[in-house]
Formats: structure tokens, C-alpha cells, sequence
């Protein structure tokens, strides 16, 4: 039987590793995003409390410029661009202190900030 580990700390510290090996890979079941590393094999889940969308900081002029949070609103943004274009999406900033994850579009330039309730880490 697989490991489960509940801590943000184990997908830190596999992306601090081996950042490019980081894959956004679906979002499962009510409020979860699933994310894969191709190095360690780790799957690793995220239990979303809220996902803030903000456009490039190169489009809006400013890096910390955040939309207002519509309920619903950026979770559906980020299954769309999961959907459509899933190589595009990556891994660009966590905080497992503030469980706090940032997630960024390549395609559409869109930021997700993501505010974490649970982390989870499946060894394979």
C-alpha cells in the first residue's frame, strides 16, 4: 500500500529539487488540483480554500495587483485552462507557512494564487 504523507512540505521540497519535473495534472473530486512529479513519482494534492486569477503582472503593470476573488469564479478559470492547455500550466511560488500556492498560465498569462486548506503527498 502506498504512503500518505499530509504535508505541504513534502511537494516543497520536490519542487525545490526538481522544479521542471512538476506537473499540474487534473483537479479531482470538490476543491482538489492534483499535481504529479515525473522525477520521484510523487502525486501530490491540493484541497483549494479559494483561488484568486490575476492577469500578468506585465498586462496589469504592477506584480501585486490581485483581482477581487469571485466565489467559484477562479477555480473555473483554472479547470478551463487545466482543460484546454495543461502542459502550459507550472508550479511558480509556495509558502507551506501561509499555505499559499501559485500557479502560472504560460498560454493565457494568468497567475492563480491558490489559498490551501490540505496538503497531501501519494508515494507510488
Amino acid at each position: 500500500m502506498a504512503q500518505v504523507y499530509k504535508s505541504g512540505a513534502f511537494l516543497q521540497q520536490c519542487w525545490s529539487v526538481h522544479p521542471l519535473c512538476v506537473e499540474v495534472r487534473r483537479m479531482t473530486g470538490e476543491h482538489r488540483l492534483g499535481l504529479a512529479c515525473t522525477s520521484c513519482r510523487f502525486a501530490h494534492y491540493l484541497t483549494l480554500e479559494s483561488v484568486v486569477v490575476r492577469a500578468s503582472a506585465v498586462l496589469e503593470g504592477s506584480e501585486d495587483v490581485f483581482n477581487e476573488p469571485l466565489p467559484g469564479k477562479g477555480e473555473d478559470q483554472l479547470a478551463g485552462c487545466l482543460e484546454s492547455h495543461a502542459p502550459s500550466l507550472s508550479l511558480r511560488e509556495m509558502d507551506v507557512f501561509e499555505d499559499l500556492v501559485m500557479i502560472r498560465c504560460a498560454e493565457c498569462r494568468r497567475h492563480y494564487a491558490l489559498s490551501v486548506s490540505a496538503f497531501e503527498t501519494h508515494q507510488k
